[in-house]
């Protein structure tokens, strides 16, 4: 039973970023990490931060490879936060430090 637990919790910690402590996204920022919204192009265009690059989820695998290279953090966002867990754990497995930054417009508002 506590194995089920700690993986349900290390599921949500990794979607939602529940449990985790908190981490200055503006510190990452201005240490030079990437922001990359996994949201569709339409969700993007319909307001994102201005910083930030668009790869759709569906379309980060063929992507990894270009993002190893610039050898940076990467925060990740999307709408709601569940997106961006999803692709922060892809970069992670890819041998990458990725941060799930949750929903745009609030880690916009964490930037300022």
């Amino acid at each position: 039973m506590r194995f089920v637990k700690n993986n349900i919790m290390g599921i949500f910690s990794n979607l939602f970023g529940i449990g985790t402590p908190a981490l200055d996204f503006k510190e990452l920022f201005l240490q030079g990490a990437i922001i990359v919204d996994v949201r569709s192009v339409e969700e993007f265009k319909s307001g994102h931060i201005p910083q930030s690059q668009n790869i759709p989820l569906q379309t980060l695998e063929q992507k990894l490879d270009g993002l190893k290279k610039k050898n940076k953090k990467i925060i990740t966002v999307c709408q709601s936060g569940a997106r961006s867990g999803m692709a922060t754990t892809m970069l992670t497995k890819a041998g990458m430090e990725a941060f799930n930054g949750g929903n745009w417009s609030a880690l916009q508002n964490k930037l300022q």
